[in-house]
Parts: C-alpha cells; structure tokens; sequence
C-alpha cells in the first residue's frame, strides 16, 4: 500500500495492530516531554497515534524525539502496543494503543506556524488563505476536504450505475450572455478576438444531447465575473446533468433520489422531510416569502387582505385601495417584546422594503386571544376582524402578530425577511433536520425597469409550459418556466429546467428578450443550427457542488471547503493573484493598459 517510508496511516491502528512492527510518517501535532519518556502526537490526512519515546527501550528514538517540535515531519519505527490502563483516550479513534518507537527521524523541520495547528481557535481569514496549506492541515478543514472528496465520488458512481457518462467539455468557449458576466480570455493567435470563461457548460450540453449522448453528467468548473458572497467565489465546481426523452418529475425524481442516497451515505444519523416537497414559485412566495424557503420551521405566511377590506385603518386602507395586499404570520410567545425590541423588528421591515410594520401583541387573558390587544391597530378592527385574524394566523394569548401592507412583492419579501429573523431568534430551525424541497414553475421571465426589457428569470434556453405559449405574445410576465430549484434550509442548492429544443421557439424567445436578428445569428446560431439536425427534448439540473458540502460540512461559506478559495474581494492572498504581466505578455496579446481618466 505504502513504500518503504510508511506502512499505515497514523489514524487507522486499533486494538488488531498490538504487537504488529509499523513504520509511521506525517507531522508532530503535539509533543510532551515527561521528564524522561516523551510522547508525541503523530498526524497525517487519517488521523492521529501516540508514539512513546523510552530512552531505555531506543536511545536513538528518544534523541531524535528530543529535536521534535510542532509540525516537523518525521518518521517512526516501532511496535503497536495498547495503552496502560486508565491512559486511554475516548477522544480519539486510536485512543487505546500506542507506538513504542525504536527508530526514529526528522524528514523536514518547520518554522513555528502563523497559527495553531493543533486547535481549531479563530484565525483571520486573511491569514488563514495566505498560509492555505497550513490551514488544511487543521482537523476541521481536512475533514471538509476528505467529506467534498467523498460526495464527489458517491455522485460519480451512482450516476454511472445509472447509464450516464462523464464527458469533459471545453473551459476556453465562446462569450454568450447568460445572466453574469465573463472572464475574458485574449488569443494571441487571432489578435482582437477572446475566448471566455464557462459561466456553464449550458449550450456544451445540449449539443451533447443533440449528440446522442443521452444521459450526461460532468463535475464542472463555472466562471463568472461577479461581486462575491458567502455562498459564491469567481470559479466554482457544480454537477452538471443532462437527460434526453425526460419530463420535469423524472429530472426530479432522480435527484430526489441522488440527494436521499448521499444523505445516507455521508450523514446517516440526519434527519430529511420525505417525500422532497414541491412547491410550485407563486406558492413558495405566498406561504414563506421566499423561492428558497426554510421548510424546519412554520410561521407560515398568510393573506388578510378579505379579513380588513372594511377596516378604518388608514394603512390597510391605502395599501388595498392602491391594488396590493394586507399580509402577516404570528410569532409564538413574543407578544412580551418591549417597544424597543418591535422599533427594531419595524427597522428590519424597512430595510427589505416596506413603509412599516403593523405589529400586534396578544397580551389579553380573557375568553379569547384578542380581548386584549397591544397595537396602534386595535382600535380601527371590530372584533370580528381581529377574530378572524387570530384564526387565520393561529395565534394566542402570548404571541405576536407582525403584519406588512403594500404591493404584494414587496410584502411577501419583507414577511419572509422577517420570518428568517423571528425563526433564527426564537430557536425554531432543527439544526439537525435537512428540509429539501423543489421549487417550480418560476416564472419565465423577468421585466428590467432600467432597461425597459424582458430577461429570463433563470437563462435563455428554459422552456415555457405550453398551455402559456399564447401569453408570450399579449402578457409575457404571466408565463411560466419549466425550471425548478432544490432548496434546503434557506439555501438554493441546485437549478435546472426542461430546454426548448426547437428552432422556432428558442428564436421567438430570442426575440422577445431583444435580440436583433444578426445578434442572434453571430452568438447562438450553431445552437439553433443543431436544432435543425433532430434535437431530441430534453432537460437537466446543476447541483453547486461546494454549496451542497458546505451544508452537509455545517459551514457558513463555501470558502470553508474549497482547498484554494479567494477571498471576498477576489484576491488569492497565497499566490497573490491577480497580478500585473510584464509588457512582452500584453504585447504578445496585442493588447496595452490605458490609465483610468481622473474624474474632474
């Protein structure tokens, strides 16, 4: 398995290795000298051994030991024996034997780390990506790589079993609009011209279908030229999947399935919601505010808009005379929150959006739940009305009622906002539930005020469901996509759709996003040329690899698993890119740097 310097990883001995003579090699976690005998903590990608150096068993071993410290590299022959009894360590997976060393040496000293290796304290993140390699080395980041490792290799051997092939398709392509902007590659070869960056292999693949491939997947490296956050880096990996002959529920059903298997595989004690639901867009807004819902908790979201049609209430009045919407959801045992507290929750609500917040504390201990009212509301509703609302809502004595008028984007967005924070505050969310669920039906497109256009919500090449194609003509908004997501716990993890693959359509949508004739012709004409030549229906998904090892890992960031990210800003601190070329370079590319003008 090894070569002469190693016969088994630091973390694999257990109590059948006893006796057995090893040879270890990796670097000195801790050391401990006791006086006379030394131990040192031996650790490599596996996990970690105690090795007990007695100057009287191996006074070459214990010399050497002498040298040892923290992150030196060095090697170990010995023998496997268990510990002495009450020195056992429950903690770790080798915790009942040891290494009585015979033999010795140090392969590499190390400067003393930036940080500590050995705890997993907090440490700057600048520092922690500048000295990236060390930072690997701590047990939760090399957990987090070895757990991406292996949902990468379960993905690829359950796809294969189910007849897909892995193709690798180009990362030098053509630039095409697809929703975020390129990385720009000169050729030196053709001066003037570009290649770009795959945003995706979106086009690649439904060529390969056009192929004849059928059932395609690719672990995917995607580009794109955007301003970054927690869950986003300019290069990231997704699972790219494409199906020919498919309908939307057998795309679905499949990763259902995929997602269910993982699960067991890699986190066998979580916890799922099955069957996944599947929430069409309109419903998934409506109920929890958002297209990516947190599904481990309620508070769900409802419309009062009949309730306190004849309300006096002047902003429930404007709001419903100007076409929007009176919606809201109960907060359970918050009708206690001081005026400070509900100053804040109104700040929220004005930050995502909303002119205020109506708020109503069910503090009342008579017959019912309402007889008793905090909010500068309760005057202008008749207790029918805030009976109706407290049924509606399901709320009681204790809890706090928090209501948004407007237009019914806006308020669906603030209540979600809202919902996400009482959630987060009251504890609710199970930290060990994993809730998937797909949306679908979003809308197809998507109308630009500041460009006065259509754009599509989700790329050019989804499909409209067919009973709406009429609508494309005399109210595109209404026109629903067959595209989906899979959400989980507040995250989008995946997005995908049936593809139009047929000329005609693809060009009418084409059109209708803008596009003149000659665009059309010199960015997707060898789409639409396939086309042509028997495209076969079909559709696909593209699950964010780090995104979804990033839940799996309990992570905040993707950056946490990925072995080389970039920081916020874009920059590799490790390497130090990005970085200026020398002139040869850019003249080579026929290119040149013009200096910014001063703004005067």
């Amino acid at each position: 398995m090894f070569g002469l310097l190693k016969s088994h990883y630091c973390g694999e001995l257990r109590a059948e290795h006893v006796g057995q003579r090893v040879a270890m090699a990796g670097w000195v976690h801790r050391r401990r000298d006791h006086g006379g005998l030394i131990f040192i903590d031996l650790r490599d990608r596996e996990g970690m051994v105690q090795v007990a150096f007695d100057p009287k068993a191996s006074p070459q071993g214990h010399a050497v030991a002498e040298e040892m410290r923290s992150e030196y590299v060095v090697r170990v022959e010995g023998q496997v024996r268990r510990r002495p009894p009450g020195t056992e360590n429950p903690k770790l997976a080798t915790g009942d034997v040891e290494v009585v060393a015979e033999a010795a040496e140090i392969l590499n000293p190390s400067q003393p780390p930036p940080f500590y290796i050995y705890e997993d304290g907090e440490v700057e993140e600048s520092l922690r990506f500048k000295y990236r390699y060390l930072d690997l080395r701590r047990a939760r980041m090399r957990d987090n790589i070895l757990l991406r490792h292996r949902v990468v290799k379960f993905i690829r051997d359950f796809l294969d079993a189910r007849g897909f092939v892995e193709i690798e398709t180009p990362v030098l392509i053509k630039s095409t609009p697809e929703g975020a902007r390129d990385y720009l590659v000169p050729s030196r070869v053709y001066p003037g011209k570009f290649y770009a960056l795959p945003q995706s292999p979106q086009q690649l693949k439904q060529l390969l279908m056009v192929a004849g491939f059928e059932r395609y997947f690719q672990i995917a490296r995607c580009f794109r030229d955007e301003d970054l956050r927690a869950d986003r880096q300019p290069e990231h990996t997704q699972l790219d999947l494409e199906m020919s002959f498919v309908e939307e529920k057998d795309i679905l059903d499949l990763m259902e399935e995929l997602i269910t298997a993982l699960m067991a595989e890699v986190k066998p004690s979580s916890r799922m919601l099955k069957p996944f639901p599947r929430l069409p867009y309109k419903e998934a807004m409506a109920c929890y505010g958002s297209d990516k819902p947190d599904l481990r908790f309620g508070m769900e979201i409802n419309d009062l808009s009949d309730l306190v049609a004849d309300s006096e209430f002047t902003v429930f009045r404007a709001a419903l005379g100007e076409g929007g919407r009176v919606k809201g959801f109960c907060a359970p045992g918050c009708a206690g929150y001081s005026r400070h507290q509900l100053e804040e929750l109104t700040g929220l609500a004005r930050s995502a959006g909303a002119s205020g917040l109506v708020t109503m504390a069910l503090v009342g201990e008579g017959s019912s739940p309402w007889s008793t009212v905090r909010s500068a509301a309760a005057k202008f509703l008749t207790q029918d009305q805030m009976a109706g609302i407290t049924q509606r809502l399901e709320a009681g004595t204790g809890d706090l009622i928090l209501l948004v008028a407007g237009q019914s984007p806006t308020v669906e967005k603030v209540l979600g906002h809202l919902r996400l924070e009482m959630g987060h505050r009251l504890g609710l969310a199970d930290p060990d539930l994993f809730a998937f669920a797909f949306i679908t039906e979003f809308p197809l497109l998507e109308w630009n005020s500041d460009g006065e256009r259509w754009e599509p919500s989700h790329h050019p090449f989804t499909a409209p469901y067919e009973k709406d194609l009429a609508l494309l003509d005399t109210d595109p908004g209404r026109v629903r996509a067959k595209c989906y997501d899979l959400v989980c716990n507040g995250l989008e993890l995946a997005s995908g759709s049936i593809r139009i693959h047929k000329r005609p359509l693809q060009e009418r949508i084409f059109r209708l996003l803008g596009y003149r004739e000659e665009d059309i012709q010199e960015r997707f004409g060898h789409l639409l040329e396939a086309f042509e030549y028997g495209a076969p229906p079909h559709g696909g998904i593209a699950p964010g690899i780090d995104r979804l090892v990033m839940l799996l890992a309990g992570e905040d960031t993707i950056r946490e698993v990925m072995a080389f990210p970039k920081t916020q800003s874009a920059q590799d601190l490790l390497m130090g890119a990005p970085s200026s070329v020398t002139e040869e370079q850019l003249r080579e590319l026929h290119l040149a740097i013009r200096p910014e003008r001063r703004q005067r």
